[in-house]
């Protein structure tokens, strides 16, 4: 690291609060009573009722979601031996990444003890205390056995995560990298430079998958590891399948695959030009590969390499599976991560790694287009799918392997839990995407010379939930679309300022003089209005060419509603359109009204807009509960705007009766149940989960949307448009592709209902 960065990881670990980890309370504390139940008297209940069933402990303690990350620090990272006091900042980023990645939480344990057996011993004391053990930065050959031992003694999860680990994660690219290479892997050369635990346990697992013993050349620091050596301990000795001496250059010269853990620059270019075609090379020492990334691929153009790094394609990082290993294995409360567990766990990252990449990955790596491909071998760290593939499938081959004391029967449902835990449920989202993928519709996207909107259009195609028609100069757009590798080819582009439209232009410009010609609007002036996009985007589909138009992402916000109010305009029974924001938070999606629309709507008008929300929430599979605020609770206060949404409530219990809304309300009791039974439990959302507010002017509303989406860190999908005759939605200034594409789902479900 350059200096000032060395500095910037001291200034890191030592701000605030030192370190990176602490314990947070789970349940109430606040009065003497919680106290009592917390700790004395009331703590003596769940201790009696676990003397009588053990079992218990994970029914009344932390124990099921609590792993132990353990280490005496005498192999830590690239640092070797430097003790378990200096091992701890590793010990609680470990604990960090399980909690972020898995929500599962981590006492991290540094023992001051060097003897394999006296470990096993601490560790064996210790173990009642947690769900799984995570074994880490422990030297060889002691690693290997202090986890043989505990794995025998222990009726709880142990691995050692740097051997398996990193054994896991190269083996799904090593699966992706021969399958590219059209090789298969019982009939490829490995040649391994190290044999270290990692090493050894990377080898034994690539036999798992189907390598030949034979096939296979160990090197430790002393050469081959071979037949005639005698200096071989029992685990090395597991490799000792060939008669006789071979150098490094000369087994390169047969290799297809190398695998390297054991020190920065031992490979050399020369060695990657002798391997065999379509070499793979997996470079892993950390934190210099035994060949760089630039190195290897300069000399060869079909060589795939991995490394350790994460400034290189294709980074090898344990954290695609530990967190994801322990997680499924603690849910189902396994005895033992076995070898079909783990062999579940590649298969699952190597099966991730060909998905089509969300949009927030991509962003996440400033990338445009991540796909599967010789760069692409593995899933990034940061793909939140990651939990939905790996745990679910260890935790299956733990039920079938017969090491889980429970039993998963609904796995969908399993699957849901592990998103909400992390906060990543997207029901909604997935509800709707659902619904528009059965019934998919033409989309125009008038900003069509942006990439985030043609790469949107093509994850929408990619996705089956639209058609686009993009609007702009087909010379522009064609030239984004070949720089940015996008798969558009047979899509529909249309540019109104061109002579080829000139036809259409004359037509639209003739119907909307019709419908403007009292409104100020001369024959001229309409001709000419069809040569801007969104006016020509918007007559697209008013006459029922297209389905649904999507803009904004470059336009102010009164560029496009205009256009879509003077030619479709708002429905029969509906004097005023108005803007939902849609907050994906971690309690569940949160429906905010009028936050771009109205500046200060009546009470008949907030009444009317919030039949519009509910409506819509009924199209969207949602159980429309509304609180209606302002800064007073029923009648605590006056003034103009709890007076408004008072009248406003009178009006939608009058006419609606069934609909589940009351107000006026303070926006902390609308969100807090027990405010809401404490003080107003004669409220229509008393003991009901609030999932909608409506504000009582633009600025509230438009401030709330904007608070929430910057510091709870809430993504917003919006502003939706509601009371329009057609689906037509505008996008936020600056949206990312994410965004895009769910404003796009969201216009399809609506050309859906209104069609």
């Amino acid at each position: 690291m350059a200096k000032n960065n060395k500095q910037d990881a001291l200034d890191y670990h030592a701000m605030g609060r030192p370190g990176k980890i602490e314990v947070v309370p789970t349940k109430p504390y606040s009065s003497q009573r919680d106290l009592s139940l917390a700790y004395s008297p009331g703590v003596a209940e769940p201790c009696l009722a676990i003397e009588k069933n053990p079992d218990d402990i994970y029914k009344y303690t932390a124990k099921g979601n609590l792993v132990a990350v353990i280490t005496n620090g005498t192999a830590v990272l690239g640092l070797g031996d430097i003790g378990a006091d200096a091992s701890k900042p590793v010990m609680e980023g470990k604990g960090l990444l399980f909690k972020i990645f898995a929500d599962l939480d981590v006492f991290d344990i540094e023992i001051n003890e060097k003897d394999p057996d006296k470990f096993v011993e601490h560790v064996k004391a210790i173990s009642t205390t947690f769900g799984g053990i995570n074994l880490e930065d422990i030297k060889a050959p002691d690693a290997f056995l202090i986890e043989e031992r505990l794995k025998e003694e222990l009726d709880i999860p142990v691995m050692h995560d740097d051997q398996h680990g990193t054994a896991i994660i190269s083996g799904a690219a090593l699966i992706n990298a021969l399958e590219l290479a059209k090789k298969k892997i019982e009939n490829v050369t490995i040649v391994c430079s190290g044999a270290g635990a990692a090493a050894i346990s990377c080898i034994k697992l690539y036999i798992s998958l189907g390598a030949k013993p034979e096939n296979i050349f160990v090197f430790d620091s002393k050469g081959l590891i071979h037949k005639r050596r005698d200096d071989l301990d029992k685990y090395k000795q597991f490799f000792a399948v060939h008669d006789k001496e071979l150098t490094l250059d000369q087994a390169m010269g047969k290799a297809d695959v190398f695998l390297g853990l054991s020190k920065g620059g031992l490979l050399t270019k020369d060695h990657v030009k002798s391997m065999k075609k379509n070499p793979i090379v997996f470079a892993l020492a950390n934190p210099d590969p035994e060949i760089s990334y630039k190195d290897a691929t300069s000399v060869r153009k079909d060589v795939i390499v991995a490394t350790g790094r994460s400034d290189n394609p294709n980074q090898v990082n344990n954290v695609l599976g530990f967190p994801y290993i322990f997680r499924g294995a603690l849910d189902v409360r396994a005895t033992a991560i076995n070898e079909q567990m783990k062999l579940a766990a590649v298969r699952a990252i190597a099966e991730l790694a060909k998905e089509p990449v969300p949009e927030v990955v991509n962003e996440a790596y400033n990338e445009k287009n991540i796909s599967f491909g010789r760069e692409s071998i593995i899933p990034k760290p940061l793909d939140p799918r990651l939990i939905q593939y790996v745990a679910p499938a260890v935790a299956k081959a733990a039920v079938e392997s017969g090491v889980a004391k429970v039993k998963i029967t609904d796995w969908d449902a399993y699957v849901d839990h592990l998103n909400r835990r992390l906060g990543l449920d997207n029901k909604l989202i997935r509800n709707i995407s659902e619904k528009a993928a059965k019934n998919p519709k033409r989309v125009v996207f008038a900003e069509a010379d942006n990439y985030k909107i043609l790469k949107s259009a093509q994850v929408a195609i990619e996705e089956g939930i639209a058609e686009p028609v993009l609007l702009g100069n087909k010379r522009v757009i064609a030239s984004l679309i070949k720089e940015n590798k996008l798969d558009l080819d047979g899509v529909e582009i249309i540019d109104p300022k061109s002579d080829e439209e000139k036809k259409r232009r004359e037509k639209f410009g003739e119907y909307y003089f019709e419908k403007r010609k009292r409104k100020g609007v001369t024959g001229y002036e309409a001709s000419q209005l069809m040569r801007e996009r969104n006016y020509f985007g918007c007559m697209l589909v008013e006459t029922g060419y297209a389905d649904a138009l999507v803009s904004g992402i470059t336009r102010n916000y009164k560029d496009v509603i205009r256009p879509a109010l003077n030619i479709i305009g708002t429905r029969e029974e509906i004097d005023k359109v108005a803007g939902m924001y849609i907050m994906m938070t971690k309690r569940g999606p949160i429906f905010l009204a009028d936050t771009t629309v109205n500046v200060d709507p009546t009470a008949e008008e907030i009444a009317e807009l919030t039949v519009l929300v509910a409506s819509k929430l009924r199209r969207l599979k949602v159980q429309p509960r509304i609180a209606l605020l302002s800064y007073s609770n029923f009648g605590s206060s006056n003034g103009k705007d709890p007076e408004k949404m008072r009248k406003a409530v009178e009006i939608l219990h009058r006419d609606h009766p069934s609909l589940v809304v009351d107000g006026e309300l303070q926006a902390n009791f609308a969100l807090s149940n027990d405010l809401m039974l404490e003080k107003f439990a004669f409220s229509h959302l008393a003991n009901r989960k609030v999932n909608t507010l409506i504000f009582p002017n633009l600025s509230s509303g438009n401030i709330a949307y904007k608070l929430l989406q910057e510091m709870a860190d809430s993504e917003a999908i919006g502003p939706v448009l509601l009371g329009l005759k057609k689906s037509v939605h505008v996008l936020q200034l600056g949206s990312s592709v994410r965004e895009i594409v769910n404003m796009i789902k969201i216009a399809v479900v609506d050309a859906q209902y209104k069609k």
